[in-house]
């Protein structure tokens, strides 16, 4: 593998934290077993959840997850002994993996791109147990890779499900309800760093915009990204809310209205710079009126990866014996990509855009829009 393509996973590993660091609105049980509920007959079954180094607080993609377990627990009636290990350090993550094969647990869920070596590690030696990962899915060794070093496996590991999201299906939303709303016609995006899990909601949003103009003979643009040259406005880091506001702003000061920002911590600054400049935002991976809740007023709605979907469903497949391993990608077929409710901003949705949003997702599902090919302004 070469030092470019090992900096760019670095990076798409750097960011499964980074996107998740929403400020928290309340702490989660500070225990880490989940809340034990009613047993059934998959009540053997001991599942357990590993995170990142993000923890529960963040209340994202570890939360989330967590959430699914505790739902399994609930109606699934899984061992009331499932629970989550917390990450401190990235070197808990093999220890917490054995944690739970010592103590007899068949289910193990581990969360983000940070644990995709020490997953692949442990379901390889350990056939009998059942795995999946938030966010990531093998085979993910190319070129000169060594497996258990630089990444997990060269090829599908048979008892692991890699759990994916096709954010794009609801970014594409996202943009065509962000152009029905823009009074300027010019709608804002930015990301962190240009890598495919940051670049994958702007593509998806600059197609639904697109896809608008075409529907309503309008001519909404978008700012801070082109699809067709890969490019945009890249604040390169996930962590700094200020250089997110000044991101925000300078998009603001050229026309836009609407604004996206992917990039974890540091798009909350354009929340800030929304209430002070009166426009709009769009929240990513949650629905960011709950995670942040200071921006409930200028959010118009959030690209939300339902994890807590994704996970509640492999844990199922565990209990009822249909599990497999491969790749689950979550879509807005299956509940997996969704928009959040346009909670205080419902105003600004009128009931013909929210059938028109209603048709995307059937189109979407059904085949009928490519994604991509809008983005680069070739719809048809």
């Amino acid at each position: 593998m070469t030092s470019k393509v090992l900096k760019i996973m670095v990076l798409m590993l750097v960011i499964s934290i980074a996107i998740a660091s929403c400020a928290p609105v309340a702490a989660p049980p500070a225990a880490t077993a989940v809340p034990p509920a009613a047993t059934g007959g998959a009540s053997a079954l001991k599942v357990g959840l590993v995170t990142d180094t993000g923890g529960p607080d963040d209340l994202s993609f570890n939360y989330t997850a967590i959430q699914g377990l505790n739902r399994a627990i609930a109606e699934l009636g899984i061992s009331p002994d499932s629970k989550y290990l917390q990450s401190r350090q990235e070197t808990d993550y093999a220890k917490n993996l054995e944690e739970f094969i010592s103590q007899g647990y068949k289910g193990i869920i581990t969360v983000g791109f940070l644990l995709g070596t020490a997953t692949a590690t442990s379901a390889k030696a350990n056939p009998e147990v059942q795995y999946a990962i938030v966010d990531y899915a093998y085979p993910d060794c190319f070129g000169t890779a060594v497996e258990g070093k630089d990444c997990g496996s060269a090829t599908e590991i048979a008892n692991v499900l890699g759990l994916t999201f096709r954010v794009e299906q609801a970014a594409f939303q996202a943009g065509y309800l962000a152009a029905a709303v823009s009074k300027t016609k010019k709608v804002g995006t930015y990301g962190g760093v240009n890598i495919p899990p940051v670049v994958d909601f702007m593509v998806g949003f600059q197609a639904g915009v697109n896809y608008w103009n075409s529907k309503h003979n309008d001519t909404v643009q978008v700012l801070g990204w082109d699809t067709v040259k890969n490019d945009g406005v890249f604040t390169a880091t996930f962590t700094d809310p200020e250089k997110g506001k000044q991101a925000a702003l300078s998009l603001i000061d050229e026309g836009a209205d609407v604004i996206l920002p992917v990039a974890g911590l540091t798009g909350n600054g354009t929340f800030t710079a929304a209430k002070e400049e009166g426009v709009l935002a769009v929240g990513v991976d949650v629905d960011q009126c709950i995670s942040v809740p200071d921006a409930c007023p200028v959010l118009l709605t959030s690209v939300r990866k339902n994890i807590d979907n994704a996970v509640f469903g492999a844990i199922k497949q565990m209990a009822d014996g249909s599990f497999k391993g491969g790749v689950y990608s979550g879509t807005l077929e299956n509940d997996g990509v969704s928009i959040a409710p346009f909670n205080q901003n419902a105003d600004k949705v009128t009931a013909e855009v929210q059938a028109e949003l209603d048709q995307i997702k059937a189109d979407i599902i059904a085949g009928k829009i490519d994604i991509t090919a809008w983005a680069k302004g070739e719809g048809k």
